[in-house]
């Protein structure tokens, strides 16, 4: 039974290898129905500005598969990424990149490279929740949730139950964010638990990246916040051999989207020469969840034998270890007179011929006592003297129910006893807690800024101080 799904050819190289891995399936005998809609630059440049016309979401949504190439932000003009709208409007939780070498055909320097990279896909400062507060500083806004983090720890332990593999990796900055970070890393303890026979370990993200790059052999299944996540897949692309080389899956709990991780390539639009491997391979994924891996079997067998013939585009082609430079449609030529066989070199793939989704379900976290016991109020003052905005404050704070503890400087204590070595900008973060230990109602907070505003200084913006079951919900300043 054919299925129906839905296709965007992009810019740049998108359309020109999107042709080419259509035709390529065509050949394979894929079952697909496919409804076309234009998404990226053109319709960014026709007055949407989300880079998708509204009635193309009603497409996506029907046919729950959406299968995409490549596509262009336009620069400025207050664009926002197509990419991340697709992910977060569609509930995409689960960014899946699987990176293996293909030694010695394509040089690397990591021949048992074999990973998969499982990705936080919908938050994190992905939620693109920007502000300039001041003349001098900006701020961009970390949202990790606890069933967002849930969701993809969950999926990463079930992805490798099913696909046989032994062991998941948590890679975090928790050392420095023990909130945001800190949650992921507790809920990352707390699901492997659940699965014994699994194994686990986890890194701080800088080492963690670092030992990755010298030692990808390694790992097997590492699952990341977000940003951390996309940074990772790119590098683990490009030590295997190339980005070209790499596709993905967005899966959703309802919808699902395929593609390459590679951008547009517009210097190479209309050439011919782009490799197609990326989409391929995000295609590949595509039809195994669709329940047709038989011809994804089929397909990702000639591939590989048509690499091991040394028959490679320009970007993984070197002279003495290759046998042909050919361009998109001759690549893909080679892999279709492939099909029907399989690779001598490398292991031969058998794919499911029935896919087996990914089901999660979370499994919550009971409410806890929430308590408000201060208040962080952002301040923009042009004065650099924190001991003079210190004294202000503290003069302000006199007759009210908080009183001020700490000013910061981009996170860094500057009041009380201060070192006047640390650099200060015209953004401060004053902490006000209430006298003598005692209780605090919103009430509180809401006199104490209008006493702040009265007294001629500019509240930026405020932050409650919570505690939860009586564990704080804030970090402390630097060097408090």
């Amino acid at each position: 039974m054919k299925k129906n799904i839905t296709i965007a050819y992009g810019d740049g190289i998108g359309p020109e290898i999107m042709k080419a891995t259509l035709r390529l399936f065509e050949a394979a005998g894929a079952q697909l129905e496919m409804d076309e809609i234009e998404i990226g630059e053109k319709a960014y440049l026709s007055g949407h500005t989300s880079g998708i016309r509204p009635e193309d979401w009603e497409t996506i949504a029907k046919n729950e598969v959406l299968f995409k190439a490549p596509i262009t932000t336009p620069q400025g003009g207050g664009y926002k990424s197509l990419n991340v709208s697709i992910r977060k409007t569609l509930g995409l939780y689960s960014n899946v990149r699987p990176v293996k070498a293909l030694h010695p055909y394509v040089e690397t320097h990591h021949p048992k490279l074999d990973t998969v990279i499982i990705r936080e896909n919908e938050e994190d400062l992905y939620a693109g929740i920007e502000h300039r507060q001041t003349q001098e500083v900006y701020q961009c806004l970390k949202l990790i949730t606890s069933p967002g983090s849930e969701k993809i720890i969950r999926y990463a332990f079930e992805f490798a139950k099913n696909s046989g593999r032994k062991k998941v990796t948590c890679m975090i900055k928790d050392n420095i964010m023990k909130l945001t970070d800190g949650v992921f890393h507790e809920i990352f303890d707390e699901v492997a638990k659940e699965y014994p026979e699994i194994e686990t370990d986890h890194y701080i993200i800088d080492i963690g990246m670092a030992r990755f790059a010298n030692q990808p052999e390694i790992f097997d299944v590492i699952v990341l916040p977000n940003l951390y996540g996309d940074i990772l897949s790119d590098i683990a692309a490009e030590i295997m051999g190339s980005v070209g080389l790499a596709g993905s899956a967005n899966i959703g709990e309802k919808c699902s989207m395929f593609e390459a991780i590679h951008g547009s390539a517009p210097d190479i639009s209309g050439k011919g020469i782009a490799n197609p491997t990326g989409l391929i391979r995000g295609g590949l994924l595509m039809l195994t969840h669709l329940g047709q891996g038989e011809v994804a079997e089929k397909i990702e067998n000639a591939w590989l034998k048509t690499i091991e013939d040394g028959i490679h585009t320009g970007d993984i082609y070197k002279e003495g270890q290759s046998k042909k430079k050919v361009g998109t449609e001759e690549f893909v030529d080679a892999i279709i007179a492939n099909l029907g066989q399989k690779p001598e070199h490398f292991a031969a793939v058998t794919v499911p011929k029935e896919s087996k989704p990914v089901q999660i379900k979370l499994k919550g976290r009971p409410r806890e006592k929430k308590v408000l016991e201060g208040v962080d109020v952002f301040i923009c003052e042009d004065d650099r003297n924190a001991n003079s905005l210190g004294e202000k404050l503290q003069a302000i704070s006199k007759e009210g129910v908080l009183e001020i503890i700490m000013i910061t400087n981009r996170g860094v204590k500057v009041w009380p006893d201060g070192n006047p070595l640390t650099f200060c900008t015209d953004h401060w973060r004053c902490r006000f807690q209430p006298k003598n230990g005692g209780s605090v109602s919103a009430k509180d907070v809401v006199n104490l800024q209008s006493a702040i505003v009265e007294n001629g200084l500019e509240v930026i913006k405020t932050e409650n101080l919570y505690t939860f079951d009586a564990k704080a919900g804030y970090s402390l300043g630097q060097g408090q």
